[in-house]
């Protein structure tokens, strides 16, 4: 059964932000990456971006995860009345993660096509046909979670 958790784009303060949910729900972070981490020739990172926040997650409870990351300043800056969330869900396998990703796309716009990605997942984005932003991803390593 796949997860869906939250994800929230950041200008460039996703890291302040996170502190604070953290010191509001505790725990520690299960990932924090940032640009800079995953720059290499086929995805250069600006030296202004490298150390924004290219994916951090927040255990919350058992099973949610609160995720986030800085939008990069090439893509533009993140419209606080849109554009700020995405649904994220975790499959547990590249064949779910391609049912759903197929699924809930169809009749919307792609922005990112699911295939293996450079921070070593398999991941894609879109907007459905309703307008909502979903994320889908399969990491081997972590057992479907991201």
């Amino acid at each position: 059964m796949p997860l869906i958790n939250p994800h929230i784009n950041f200008n460039g303060n996703a890291e302040e932000a996170f502190t604070f949910y953290q010191s509001v729900f505790g725990g520690a972070f299960a990932k924090v990456i940032r640009l800079k981490d995953i720059s290499s020739a086929e995805f250069p990172v600006a030296e202004k971006d490298e150390d924004k926040i290219m994916h951090i997650a927040l255990p919350i409870g058992k099973t949610n995860m609160l995720m986030g990351n800085d939008v990069p300043e090439f893509m533009g800056k993140v419209n606080e009345n849109e554009h700020r969330s995405k649904i994220a869900v975790s499959a547990e396998s590249k064949e779910e993660a391609d049912h759903i990703f197929n699924g809930l796309s169809a009749g919307g716009a792609i922005e990112m096509p699911i295939e293996d990605s450079p921070w070593g997942t398999y991941f894609g984005m879109f907007r459905d046909k309703y307008g909502i932003e979903w994320m889908v991803e399969f990491d081997p390593t972590n057992n479907g979670n991201i």
